[in-house]
């Protein structure tokens, strides 16, 4: 199975760092694995998106060609976006920032209140993990329990007391889609 995922939001609202967790943890999970980043103009506040390709073949280029799933943080990113993921493939919204629907009807749509369960949860900046949280729902690009090893080890020392909300964050973007 390949999972090509494009990740895609403002400067500053964590696309990058999303990405690269997925990536680490397939990678653990003994997956082949690549991660893409581009920026717009400005790093925060402008566009950011990445490629993350995540399959039990070898990755023969870095490029999302036929994106199975977009994750989508903002609406000029579901402008640009969503005409790239293939028929039967998975939209998921950031619905508390996107009040628009998806044009298609050839795809499977999520709508996630990331920044209002982030916002819930005490903390505006782990929107992204809502998200992430609901695609490996919505996916099993990779299990959510080697997600919350890596999340464990990237927020280790100082800034240990962020782990229990960043995970708290991927449960419940995983109940948006159950």
């Amino acid at each position: 199975m390949t999972h090509e995922i494009i990740m895609a939001g403002f400067g500053g609202q964590g696309v990058m760092a999303m990405g690269k967790i997925l990536a680490e943890a397939a990678l653990k999970e003994g997956k082949n694995v690549s991660w893409l980043p581009s920026y717009g103009p400005e790093m925060r506040g402008g566009t950011a998106n990445c490629n993350v390709i995540v399959s039990d073949e070898p990755v023969g280029a870095p490029v999302v060609s036929e994106a199975t799933a977009a994750l989508i943080l903002n609406r000029p990113s579901l402008d640009k976006f969503e005409g790239d993921v293939i028929p039967g493939g998975v939209l998921i919204i950031n619905s508390s920032l996107i009040d628009q629907k998806a044009s298609r009807d050839d795809i499977k749509v999520y709508y996630v209140p990331a920044n209002d369960i982030a916002n819930e949860l005490g903390n505006g900046r782990i929107a992204n993990m809502v998200m992430l949280g609901a695609y490996l729902e919505a996916s099993g690009a990779a299990k959510q329990d080697t997600i919350m090893e890596i999340i464990t080890e990237i927020f280790s020392g100082k800034k240990a007391s962020v782990i229990p909300v960043n995970k708290e964050a991927l449960v419940r973007g995983a109940a948006c889609i159950k």
